[in-house]
C-alpha cells in the first residue's frame, strides 16, 4: 500500500459501508489498536513506538461513554480536570456550540441518542485540540442538528488543525471534506 500523508488546515473525509473497517481505522490513528502492518506516524514519531497517542487529541468514536450519574457538566469538568486546560467558560462555550441546553441539569443516563452524540462531540472540541477525530458525528441527530453541527465542523477548520471524519453516507463526506477517501476489503483509495 502506498504512503498517505495527511497535513493540518485540511479535512479528511473516510466513507465505507458498515462494518468496512472505518472505525478500526480511526482506532489504530489514536493509538488505541495496534495495526497488523505499516505505521501511523506524526512529525516523524511513530505511534506505538515512539510515542503511546497522538499528542492534543480530540476524539468521538462509536457510542461516547459517559458517567451516567453526572450531568453534561460534571461530566465535561471531570474530563477537563485531567488537562487542567479549561475551566467553567470554556465547557459553557462548547455545550452552546453543540446545541445543548445549559439549563439542563439532567442525568446522562436520561439523555436521548443525540444529545449523547452532542456531548461526545463536545468533549472531542473543548479543549480547542489541534488533531479531531469525528467518526460518524452524525449519528442519532435530527435535520437541524446535523445542520448545526456541519456548520460547527467547518468553523474548525484552521491553518494549525487536522479534522478526520468518517460516514457511511458519502453526501455528508464529500459536503465538508477537502480530501476524501473510501475504505474497502482493508485498503484505503483516493476519491477526490
Amino acid at each position: 500500500m502506498q504512503e498517505k500523508e495527511i497535513n493540518s488546515g485540511n479535512i479528511y473525509g473516510f466513507i465505507g459501508a458498515n462494518g468496512s473497517g472505518k472505525s478500526v481505522f480511526f482506532k489504530t490513528i489514536c493509538g488505541f489498536i495496534k495495526s497488523d502492518s505499516g505505521t501511523i506516524a506524526l512529525n516523524d514519531k511513530i505511534v506505538g513506538k515512539d510515542i503511546d497517542f497522538l499528542p492534543d487529541l480530540g476524539v468521538l468514536i462509536e457510542k461516547p461513554g459517559f458517567i451516567e450519574n453526572y450531568n453534561q457538566y460534571e461530566n465535561l469538568r471531570y474530563l477537563a480536570k485531567i488537562n487542567n486546560k479549561i475551566g467553567y467558560k470554556q465547557i459553557e462555550d462548547v455545550l452552546i456550540k453543540v446545541g445543548l441546553d445549559l439549563n439542563n441539569k439532567e442525568k446522562i443516563k436520561n439523555f436521548s441518542l443525540g444529545m449523547r452524540q452532542r456531548l461526545g462531540i463536545a468533549q472531542a472540541i473543548m479543549e480547542d485540540q489541534k488533531i479531531i477525530i469525528l467518526d460518524e458525528p452524525f449519528n442519532g441527530l435530527d435535520k437541524a442538528g446535523v445542520a448545526m453541527i456541519k456548520r460547527l465542523i467547518v468553523k474548525l477548520k484552521a491553518p494549525d488543525r487536522l479534522i478526520l471524519l468518517t460516514s457511511h453516507i458519502p453526501g455528508d463526506i464529500e459536503e465538508l471534506s477537502d480530501f476524501v477517501y473510501e475504505i474497502s476489503d482493508g485498503c484505503i483509495e483516493s476519491l477526490q
